[in-house]
């Protein structure tokens, strides 16, 4: 019956017939994972959750290693969505965990077994300025400086030293206003 006019009563046939109104629109799958930086295979986590869908992994994964190759050896999030009808995809990557990137901005590959008592690589607080201005788009902190103050945080938690000096010594200097011309 085509349409009169009366949206409403229109509705209701259409939902009393069982018809749909979906038209033309495919239906969009999403895959989360965490891959190595231009590391990514076909082997899990990526082929068991592509391959039921249809799509060409291997043309995912190159895509993929293309879009991470700047965190070599980092587990970096990707969130492939794939419309399921037409097969066509599009990958999205985030940025790497905050631990990750101060371990690659130290040069070394762990953490220390003892926080907070054993320092295990040092770090400046360019580096620390330049990976909170990563992560602050995914960061609850407000500001600059509060974001500086969570990667400190982190540096702790690693047995980092920033600039040759404990990572508290360092939250209370920025505190005091010392780095205030960094950010």
């Amino acid at each position: 019956m085509p349409y009169d006019g009366d949206l409403c009563e229109h509705v209701q046939r259409h939902l009393y017939l069982g018809m749909g109104f979906v038209e033309n629109m495919s239906e969009k799958k999403s895959i989360n994972a965490l891959v190595s930086g231009g590391e990514a295979s076909a082997g899990p986590p990526l082929g068991p959750a592509l391959g039921p869908i249809g799509v060409n992994v291997l043309q995912v994964v190159n895509a993929i290693n293309e879009k991470t190759k700047e965190f070599p050896g980092m587990k970096v999030p990707v969130k492939v969505e794939v419309d399921s009808e037409t097969k066509q995809f599009t990958v999205e990557v985030g940025i790497p965990p905050t631990a990750a990137l101060i371990l690659k901005e130290a040069g070394i590959t762990k953490g220390s077994g003892n926080a907070g008592t054993a320092s295990v690589g040092k770090i400046t607080m360019n580096s620390i300025v330049k990976i909170a201005k990563m992560k602050i788009d995914n960061s609850y902190a407000s500001s600059l400086k509060s974001a500086v103050k969570e990667v400190v945080g982190s540096c702790l938690s690693l047995g980092i030293l920033v600039d040759d000096k404990t990572p508290m010594e360092t939250y209370n200097e920025i505190k005091q206003g010392k780095f205030k011309d960094l950010f």
